[in-house]
């Protein structure tokens, strides 16, 4: 690392930006293929529930489609860029839910990418007439890939036209893994709170590629995420308006050494919604989170963004994410066991 700060002091100050840029982005595409990772988590949680947690299949009150895009920290060139597509579908006769959930994480500007497709069953148990407990269990493929080629390491530096050189770094044999990824949750609501436990990749996929000695590196550890919440209901709605109301709620999730607590509430006001949150990584606040959106008939919008208010400000830029949530039919009367109206 000094010798490749001692490049970048005498390179022309026009590329100093641009190399250390690049450097950034390939230093962290082979920590991330090499180390402890960390999944990425919506700001806009509500919009991807099954990514949350799989005890959300067929939590909406019809057959549903969700679409998301992240792009974090635009300060450093599409450092991290997510994007996620989901389906679920809920049978009352059988209690139970459905869903799909697609997501693809690109890092480093295509460096290091993540792929994740899983299917999700949840059973819904009614515990009495106020409270109903829903079980949910997910299995999918995990996949990484890690394109060598794009990776710039400082041998290459030359000292006036920046990377020309070629590497000694030596190519690895495998650049991509896939593996099975085993998930489950639980939910627990009533018409007054709900409260929800999600344990992403039980068995630890592996996701390694550059490593040395297969005992020293671990797989993807296990994601515990605990949320909740409860519901304030402002204005009742019926079958031609859309109620009003106001969500305070917390999500907190927990990955190998990583930790992060979204506290904040959202609000839905008929057609329009909007809400923020805080977060915390315990080490310091990260970001102020605003959202706004609208509802209009089936078709959900969302947009949101994240101001990092870290020591990270002033070089990494802010994030966006924008979601669309569209039911297949009319909504139908929120079950009187349900106060997750925000997630639908």
């Amino acid at each position: 690392m000094k010798k490749l700060l001692l490049h970048l002091s005498t390179v022309a100050p026009a590329k100093v930006g641009f190399i250390a840029t690049t450097v950034f982005l390939a230093l962290m595409g082979l920590f991330q293929a090499s180390a402890i990772a960390q999944d990425p988590v919506f700001s806009q949680f509500y919009a991807m529930p099954l990514q949350l947690n799989p005890a959300f299949a067929g939590s909406a009150n019809a057959p549903r489609v969700g679409l998301a895009y992240r792009n974090q920290w635009t300060g450093f060139n599409s450092a991290y860029r997510t994007y996620a597509a989901c389906y679920e579908q809920r049978f009352d006769r059988l209690n139970s839910g459905i869903g799909f959930n697609l997501e693809g994480d690109n890092a480093g500007d295509g460096i290091f990418i993540t792929n994740r497709f899983s299917g999700a069953y949840a059973y819904r148990l009614k515990v009495n007439e106020l409270i109903s407990l829903k079980l949910g269990v997910e299995l999918g493929i995990h996949q990484v890939n890690l394109n060598w080629d794009k990776l710039l390491f400082p041998d290459q530096i030359d000292d006036v036209n920046g990377f020309v050189y070629n590497t000694a770094e030596i190519r690895p044999d495998i650049t991509n893994r896939t593996e099975l990824d085993i998930s489950s949750g639980l939910l627990i609501s009533s018409n007054k709170f709900y409260f929800g436990i999600g344990l992403k990749h039980l068995n630890t996929p592996s996701q390694s590629i550059l490593r040395l000695k297969n005992n020293l590196v671990p797989g993807l550890p296990i994601r515990y995420t605990f949320h909740g919440g409860t519901e304030w209901i402002i204005k009742k709605g019926n079958k031609t308006q859309e109620r009003s109301f106001v969500s305070p709620n917390f999500l907190f999730v927990a990955q190998g050494p990583y930790k992060q607590l979204n506290v904040g509430a959202y609000a839905s006001l008929g057609q329009v919604f909007a809400g923020t949150w805080l977060r915390h990584t315990f080490q310091n606040a990260d970001a102020a989170i605003l959202l706004a959106g609208f509802r209009a008939g089936s078709l959900k919008i969302g947009i949101s963004y994240d101001a990092t208010i870290s020591k990270l400000s002033n070089n990494a830029g802010g994030t966006f994410e924008i979601t669309l949530g569209y039911d297949f039919q009319n909504k139908k009367r929120l079950d009187i066991n349900d106060c997750t109206g925000m997630f639908q």
